[in-house]
């Protein structure tokens, strides 16, 4: 494999929109109700099994934090929780969890579950047969708030419509790579401690407590790398469109590469678009697959469903200032942010500016 030289350590977490700007504005998350999520399972409860399935909403706290809280009322290991993703701390947010009770499925009845606690309020209650894994869930429902949206409401609408219709880039959030891009500095000590040039002869895998989400944060940060190049190429959004500038790329795949060990199944062309693309980056690239972890491939294209929006006048600043409700669907492992960005820029609220541990959100 060649070796190049040291990664840059100035990583930028900005990445080039689709659309044109539109030069529209609003403040995001002003308050903790402008943004909440809720979590759809996909499936239906059996209301039989080991496992207790507890739909909870949360406040401003983040999930494992809950899962703990759970783990601790119940008696059990942290372990013996399940939810299918990380949610983020800084929205209201109605999410599934789910704790393994063997000895319990006869002295607690469904419905009947009590949890005195003023931190987090539980909705329902049911059993079923298997505990809850991460990604299982088929999508998450989103209600966003933006507050004093400065803009032409006309073009707003219309590139809401475009958004329904043709989807946008399928980016990785900014959450993902944590606060200033903090966890993309800890995953480059990590491929290079344990992984990469640095390691030593014989020195064993060392499990660091965060190292999965640092992982996840490189092979993440890739994956937006060469969506960026497709964006800039315009050739993000179908396999029909067949030049991507001076490149022939006539089966142009419509999946991007979360790396690690595997063969790679895409043609030649695009092993060979997608290496030119990340050649500074073959030091993460050889560590990603000295981790262990499996050559993936995500979509390109995030095709929000049910996505609608309504308009509110925000009387206390001017008549030109209005507030807008965008609701929509998303499948796991999506980022609201991704849909936000091509449609205005967002001014950071209070709540915005309060660091946060970034997460392998699957909002």
């Amino acid at each position: 494999m060649t070796k190049v030289g040291a990664i840059n350590k100035k990583f930028s977490i900005s990445f080039p929109s689709a659309y044109s700007h539109l030069g529209a504005t609003a403040f995001f998350r002003s308050e903790l109700e402008d943004f909440r999520v809720e979590e759809k399972l996909g499936f239906s409860l059996s209301g039989q099994g080991e496992h207790l399935y507890l739909q909870i909403e949360k406040r401003g706290d983040n999930t494992r934090w809950i899962a703990q809280l759970l783990a601790k009322h119940f008696c059990v290991d942290e372990s013996a929780v399940g939810y299918c993703g990380l949610k983020d701390r800084r929205a209201v947010a109605i999410q599934w969890f789910s704790v393994h009770l063997p000895d319990n499925e006869k002295l607690i009845a469904p419905g009947v579950v009590r949890i005195e606690d003023t931190r987090f309020q539980l909705i329902t209650s049911s059993w079923h047969d298997r505990k809850l894994r991460r990604g299982q869930h088929k999508e998450n429902y989103f209600t966003v708030i933006l507050r004093e949206v400065s803009g032409d409401k006309d073009l707003l609408d219309f590139r809401l419509k475009q958004i329904a219709s043709q989807g946008v880039p399928n980016y990785f959030g900014e959450q993902r790579f944590g606060f200033n891009g903090k966890n993309l500095m800890e995953a480059d000590s990590l491929l290079r401690r344990e992984y990469g040039a640095e390691r030593k002869r014989g020195q064993k895998k060392r499990n660091s407590p965060r190292g999965g989400i640092y992982l996840s944060a490189a092979r993440s940060y890739l994956f937006n790398l060469v969506l960026a190049e497709r964006v800039r190429r315009n050739c993000w959004q179908s396999v029909s469109k067949a030049l991507c500038s001076a490149d022939k790329l006539p089966d142009f795949s419509d999946t991007g590469p979360m790396w690690g060990r595997g063969r790679r199944m895409e043609s030649e062309d695009v092993c060979r678009f997608e290496n030119k693309v990340l050649l500074e980056w073959t030091e993460w690239m050889n560590a990603l697959e000295f981790s262990g972890l499996q050559q993936e491939r995500r979509q390109l294209v995030l095709n929000p469903r049910e996505l609608s929006w309504k308009w509110f006048s925000h009387d206390k600043i001017s008549e030109d200032m209005f507030d807008l409700e965008v609701s929509f669907s998303l499948p796991p492992g999506s980022y609201a942010t991704s849909l936000l960005h091509e449609f205005l820029d967002v001014k950071k609220s209070y709540l915005e500016e309060t660091p946060v541990l970034a997460t392998s959100a699957s909002i």
